[in-house]
């Protein structure tokens, strides 16, 4: 499973560099390696399996570099680790005000958005407006819109739109998050 990321980065600079043997990527000058692309060009329906295999195994120290490049990003990014209380909530009248799409700092949320609230303790612990948050277990990132009520401790809130079935099946789950 770690290895599809840059297994699909490596399939995308293939296909974006049909000119050229040589693939421009912002990676640092230790992780580049050039892709010999010469065997993907004459790719057949037949044996195009064979291909991107001997290709992946002939550039293993180039997926290796990518690897080290996304463990590295994702290290330098998140910096803050602390274990939560994570609910769900909806953009519904029975849970929130009169006004269930404005957020805490005013923002509108729309169904779809990766939105979380917070308690106002993980406020003061640097979590504040517009923070990027990843949730262990969960895709892509969180960012911060909303605040919880005082008197919830260690908690996050994760915005589910106006799915109640959703937020309801999610219930609540200790949860890792970083920041």
């Amino acid at each position: 499973m770690k290895y599809i990321f840059p297994f699909i980065v490596m399939l995308l600079l293939i296909g974006c560099s049909d000119k050229t043997n040589r693939v421009a990527v912002n990676f640092p000058a230790n992780v580049y390696k050039p892709l010999k692309l010469s065997k993907i060009k004459q790719t057949d329906n037949n044996h195009s399996k064979k291909l991107i295999k001997d290709a992946v195994n002939s550039q293993k120290s180039f997926l290796m570099g990518v690897i080290d490049y996304v463990k590295e990003f994702y290290e330098d990014t998140f910096k803050k680790k602390l274990k939560v209380s994570a609910t769900a909530y909806n953009s519904l009248k029975g849970q929130t005000d009169n006004n269930p799409n404005i957020a805490a700092w005013g923002d509108t949320l729309e169904p779809g958005m990766k939105v979380i609230a917070v308690s106002r303790d993980l406020l003061e612990m640097g979590l504040g407006y517009n923070s990027v948050v990843r949730i262990k277990g969960i895709d892509g990132v969180f960012f911060v819109k909303d605040k919880m009520s005082k008197k919830w401790q260690r908690r996050i809130d994760i915005y589910m739109g106006v799915d109640k079935q959703k937020a309801l099946k999610w219930g609540k789950k200790d949860v890792e998050i970083m920041w």
